[in-house]
């Protein structure tokens, strides 16, 4: 047998081989959308929550191709117990993984939605995006009067005397007040404390005290003040890090379309007119940056 005919034929072959297959295999980009309301939106309608969110959090950092984690944020916030746990599942990933995380905002990042934003280790937003109000609100509303004026009478029996608290039938107390601002001001200091831990060495505002009370700002604002990295969108952005040739794979929440049919028709009634509910309260929560 002759060897260096074997050796040529071999060399032969290889040559025509595309370079594409002994390349490194493009790198992939997961893409995971957070859009909506945090948390319960009402008694019907569940928003962005931990247990919503956790499967496609661990998808989204799956997979050896995967060099980058986008979050592409739109929300108004919500609940601050769901955004810090979906925040830490992100960071925990990313560090065991050893994944980067880039935040991409959209429309609106604010409260919940920007502590989602600060799980990235770097933002960016549309200069027109509104980003901020880093605060804690409770909004509700008062019926004394109108109870009065109906004739209605309210009969309460409760142990405990903080059990009929803030009771939107009663005049407001003052010691409630009082409770619910503790409250508030123990939540504000938490949202501020992963501002700081994330963000701290980027921001440029000479009284860090003034971006931690509930304004917004655009992104072009943003960005002078050290809230976010840079204006960007997703793909170009991507692209100028990882090439050209980057794929982009998108990551969503999967529902579950037999659970929705599950139930009496008084029970999906129910659903409907909650649902109702739900929607005023989560267009409320949009309407309060414009959306």
């Amino acid at each position: 047998m002759d060897i260096s005919k074997i050796k040529e034929f071999i060399a032969l072959w290889v040559s025509r081989i595309p370079l594409r297959y002994f390349s490194d295999p493009d790198p992939v980009v997961s893409v995971l959308r957070l859009s909506g309301i945090i948390g319960q939106v009402g008694p019907a309608r569940s928003g962005l929550t931990l247990d919503g969110l956790e499967k496609s959090i661990e998808r989204a950092f799956s997979g050896k191709r995967v060099k980058t984690v986008a979050l592409v944020i739109n929300s108004p916030g919500g609940s601050p117990v769901q955004s810090a746990q979906i925040a830490r599942r992100i960071r925990e990933l990313a560090e065991e993984k050893e994944i980067p995380v880039v935040a991409f905002t959209e429309d609106v990042a604010a409260s919940g939605g920007y502590w989602l934003a600060c799980a990235a280790d770097e933002i960016f937003a549309d200069a027109n995006s509104i980003v901020g109000s880093i605060g804690v609100v409770s909004a509700g509303f008062g019926f004394t009067e109108a109870i009065e004026r109906l004739g209605v009478e309210r009969r309460v029996h409760a142990m405990g005397k903080r059990k009929g608290m803030l009771d939107p039938f009663l005049p407001e107390a003052p010691e409630d007040i009082a409770r619910l601002k503790a409250i508030q001001m123990d939540i504000h200091e938490s949202f501020k404390q992963m501002v700081l831990e994330r963000r701290g060495d980027k921001l440029t505002s000479p009284d860090t005290d003034d971006l931690f009370e509930g304004d917004i700002w655009t992104g072009s604002q943003a960005q002078a003040l050290g809230l976010i990295d840079g204006l960007g969108d997703l793909r170009p952005t991507m692209r100028d890090v990882h090439g050209e040739n980057v794929k982009f794979r998108m990551i969503s929440a999967k529902s579950n379309p037999i659970k929705r049919l599950l139930g009496s028709r008084e029970d999906r009634a129910r659903q409907q007119v909650l649902s109702a509910v739900s929607v005023v309260e989560e267009w409320a929560a949009w309407n309060r940056f414009g959306m």
